[in-house]
């Protein structure tokens, strides 16, 4: 038993991360552009292996214009294109927008794995630079592009749910699992249990007993007090209260007259 137990606090020691307090800030003096770009080239970025070029940056300088940006995406991205799936660009343009009203910055976290020297995994937090421009990726909108967005609006438009009609009777069917909800309200049924009867002079002294601190009640909160079922107790109500049908006080019950020991005002 000794050893099982030194074997689950070894394991238990692999899978501990030592986290440094200390950010490294050696890149704060550095500047860095966020650059949005579509959907599917993120995900083609994913998919690529962090060991090939994504991409290439061109960057053209007029005199008395604003400098134009272009990605263009390299042959190994391209190249990894799904079957079925549509080519998209390889050309974008870059608009480019300049930050004033903010202050952003990149973050990266770095995994050192655990070595003999240090048996746990360290994880450093590196401050990479200050955002200093803006840059929104836009496709050339060519006749590629166009296909390619078609398609995606295309899919997006098909429903997840889709009516089929049988051509012939199905013997066996496999039901949806039930719903949360009822899950919940049969597991706190089956906890609370069936409430009992009490006796029919125990049930009236409670209702006479909440009767003398408040004058009227609804069905619920009598059920709350006396933990009784609910057929049960009404049948004892219309023998000691009426129920109000009327405002102020509708759907409320209260004592009959002949049961009532209120104390009169004083008057003035």
């Amino acid at each position: 038993m000794d050893s099982k137990k030194k074997e689950k606090e070894k394991e238990k020691e692999k899978d501990v991360v030592v986290y440094e307090k200390d950010v490294d800030m050696a890149g704060a003096s550095r500047g860095v552009w966020l650059v949005k770009v579509p959907k599917y080239i993120s995900s083609r970025w994913d998919k690529c292996p962090g060991n090939i070029t994504a991409g290439q940056l061109n960057i053209i300088k007029v005199q008395g214009q604003k400098p134009q940006v272009k990605l263009t995406l390299s042959e190994a991205i391209m190249c990894l294109q799904e079957k079925g799936e549509e080519p998209i660009p390889k050309e974008h343009g870059l608009i480019v927008s300049t930050i004033t009203s903010q202050t952003l910055g990149v973050f990266s976290q770095n995994t050192t794995p655990a070595s003999s020297n240090s048996p746990m995994e360290t994880e450093k937090i590196s401050f990479e630079g200050k955002v200093v421009q803006k840059l929104e990726c836009r496709p050339t909108a060519n006749a590629s592009y166009m296909k390619l967005k078609r398609d995606c609006l295309i899919k997006a438009a098909q429903p997840t749910r889709i009516v089929k009609q049988l051509d012939r009777v199905v013997q066996s069917y496999k039901p949806i699992s039930d719903h949360k909800h009822n899950k919940e309200f049969e597991e706190k049924k089956k906890a609370e249990g069936k409430k009992a009867r009490d006796d029919k002079g125990k049930v009236m002294d409670m209702l006479f007993a909440a009767f003398e601190k408040h004058q009227y009640y609804n069905i619920k909160d009598l059920v709350k007090i006396t933990n009784q079922p609910v057929t049960y107790l009404k049948e004892i109500l219309k023998d000691v209260c009426v129920y109000n049908l009327k405002n102020p006080h509708k759907n409320m019950w209260e004592l009959k007259p002949e049961y009532r020991h209120y104390k009169e005002e004083d008057k003035d």
